[in-house]
């Protein structure tokens, strides 16, 4: 077990270490550029992937008091759920489509509106008139009335 193991760390952390420089931005490695790091992983495979996780790369401080990071350099991008983005409301209200139909809509949704009730009403009426006539006795003819 311990034979296995003493191949299996040094290739995980390997893969491990690699994919983290790669998904790493090229402003966030220290020392060297980013090539020369990916280099270093692959050639130096037992020693690269450790050196890279102790000086390759800024890490931020366990308080979070670190600068780095995204949402440190673009505050306005942060992501703001709909009911609290004023944008997106007033979005809705300009639209005429509010979610809980309460804006009333346009004349173009109330025209679909109303000619979907006629042609609700109008086909109920027709399946009344059927049930009537013939009683349900269809014989599986859906030409016929």
């Amino acid at each position: 077990m311990l034979r296995a193991l003493m191949f299996i760390l040094p290739i995980a952390l390997t893969i491990y270490a690699f994919i983290d420089c790669l998904n790493t931005p090229e402003d966030e490695t220290k020392h060297l550029p980013k090539v020369a790091w990916v280099f270093i992983i692959l050639l130096f495979w037992i020693v690269g992937p450790v050196v890279w996780l102790v000086a390759g790369k800024t890490r931020r401080s366990a308080a979070g008091g670190g600068a780095s990071g995204p949402w440190r350099r673009e505050p306005r991008a942060r992501w703001v759920a709909p009911d609290d983005n004023p944008e997106f409301l007033k979005s809705l209200r300009d639209g005429g489509k509010g979610g809980d139909g309460a804006s009333g809509g346009d004349a173009k949704d109330d025209a679909l509106l109303k000619d979907w009730e006629a042609d609700l009403r109008r086909r109920e009426e027709e399946l009344k008139r059927r049930d009537q006539d013939g009683g349900g006795k269809g014989d599986g003819d859906p030409k016929q009335p």
